[in-house]
């Protein structure tokens, strides 16, 4: 491995400490008794703290220096003078450590007594330091100056993505919006505790991979010699829980789709999936209007949220458009007078591409998708959608040929999708066999038949209303990003070349 010049001093400094009888990385517990945020809003002087995190910068002044102590709250002004940490007349730890060895974004911890500046800063005066770990690469150095710009940013996304670890060090403001996104699916987890709802497990390697129309990963399990599937969607398996008997499940589930990606998709990716027995889908608008708000007002402390410049309310109610409308409001097709080689047609015309793997259900999402989602930008559930879109849900009880079901779109994107579940096990069967010839014409993402979920709703399933929440995208939402690759740790990347 080549080494950069800053690299090999630095490994250079870790053989000198070790040379000094310094274990660069101890194994002993460090207690801490306080973090910097909490210091600083609760702060007195003379009260003596224990303190552990990054030593982000230091200013050497002779025998006195000042540094700053980054921990997982933010950032604390230690003082460090030679006398006060020094025993006797060895001198070794401040000269030689703490001036020479020490480097930026080393971890140290400290023991000391908080103390005001002659500039009124809150600072801590150390008696005790203790190297807890050696930095081997140097952290980039963020600077802004005194007109507020910032030089030598870490901004590159493609770094930022690749090297989170040094992302979160050194941009204070990528750690809030992952607190923000905790704090979404803590409130989430709250309100649906509170109405006696179970969150479950579901199995992510499945024998089908059921619940949605998706390209899935495959794999192959070696001991059954058979064909497995990441899943796709959770729906399946959680409303044969309702089949047996629960009335209200939950899950936070780790999806999976070999499709592409762009500023809102990622292989991989969480949804939230609800389903309530004895409701439907009209009870479950009002319900998601209750939880967004609440949910922006948790992250928020009020109801609208600035998203790129555009103030996003969501308090209830929200706009509720049925998909025909949507579609022929904004491109004059009326998708009840097409069959499928008219709506092929019009999409045509309006310069959507297709393919002959395309059925009217798949048509028709072309449409909405490229002509008429991204014009939906405040809160608004997308109504009632054709039978051929939804194989899943129940069909309309007042409109022939469609179902009930609603999206939900904000700043013109996809962020929730809910039906009146299908509990006609004759229906559903038809579903899966339409979606199984579509398959044989070449849609990639054509549902399979699963054939134990058919004879579990044999065994009758309650009616029941079930909704799903891409969490990435609500993040996003609330937390003003653009793109999904900022509310995910780790999002996918193409292989690194070391």
């Amino acid at each position: 491995m080549i080494r950069s010049e800053q690299e090999q001093i630095r490994l250079a400094s870790l053989q000198q400490l070790r040379d000094l009888g310094i274990n660069p990385y101890p194994a002993e517990e460090f207690k801490v008794s306080h973090r910097s945020n909490s210091l600083r809003e609760n702060f007195k002087e003379g009260v003596e703290v224990s303190m552990a995190g990054r030593m982000m910068s230091r200013r050497i002044m002779g025998k006195a220096s000042f540094a700053e102590l980054q921990d997982a709250e933010g950032s604390f002004q230690l003082y460090v003078n030679r006398d006060e940490i020094c025993s006797g007349e060895d001198k070794t730890l401040y000269n030689t450590v703490f001036k020479k060895l020490l480097d930026r974004g080393d971890f140290i911890g400290i023991k000391g007594v908080t103390f005001l500046t002659k500039v009124g800063e809150p600072s801590v005066k150390v008696f005790e330091l203790t190297l807890l770990s050696k930095a081997i690469r140097p952290l980039p150095a963020v600077k802004t100056d005194e007109d507020g710009n910032v030089h030598d940013a870490f901004s590159d996304p493609e770094l930022r993505y690749r090297m989170r670890y040094v992302d979160l060090c050194v941009n204070d403001k990528v750690k809030d919006t992952f607190i923000a996104r905790s704090k979404i699916i803590r409130t989430i987890r709250e309100t649906f505790d509170r109405e006696g709802w179970l969150e479950v497990d579901t199995p992510v390697l499945q024998a089908i991979p059921g619940g949605a129309a998706a390209r899935p990963f495959e794999t192959h399990h070696n001991a059954l010699d058979m064909p497995l599937y990441l899943r796709i969607a959770n729906e399946l398996y959680l409303k044969r829980l309702i089949v047996g008997g629960f009335e209200g499940v939950y899950e936070f589930s780790r999806n999976f789709r070999n499709e592409g990606m762009d500023r809102t998709h990622n292989p991989e990716f969480t949804v939230l999936e609800l389903y309530v027995a004895y409701k439907d889908y009209n009870w479950m608008m009002e319900a998601m209007e209750n939880l967004l708000g609440d949910v922006a007002k948790a992250v928020h402390g009020k109801t609208v949220v600035n998203l790129a410049e555009t103030d996003i309310d969501f308090t209830p109610p929200y706009a509720r458009v049925t998909m025909r409308d949507a579609i022929l409001e904004h491109t004059k097709v009326d998708i009840d007078s097409l069959d499928e080689n008219g709506l092929r047609e019009a999409c045509k015309s309006l310069g959507i591409e297709t393919d002959s793997s395309m059925g009217k259900g798949k048509l028709i999402d072309e449409l909405f998708g490229e002509k008429c989602e991204h014009l939906y930008i405040q809160p608004t559930f997308i109504t009632d959608y054709p039978v051929d879109m939804s194989p899943l849900t129940k069909s309309h009880r007042d409109k022939p040929g469609y179902t009930e079901r609603f999206e939900l779109m904000i700043n013109g994107t996809e962020v929730a999708n809910a039906y009146s579940e299908l509990n006609d096990p004759i229906d559903q069967r038809e579903r899966f066999e339409a979606q199984l010839e579509l398959a044989e014409r070449g849609d990639d993402e054509a549902m399979f038949i699963d054939q134990d979920f058919l004879r579990a709703l044999e065994y009758g399933m309650p009616p029941t209303s079930g909704v799903g929440i891409g969490i990435d995208r609500l993040v996003m939402m609330l937390t003003n990003q653009t793109s999904i690759q900022e509310v995910l740790l780790f999002p996918q990347m193409r292989p690194e070349q070391f």
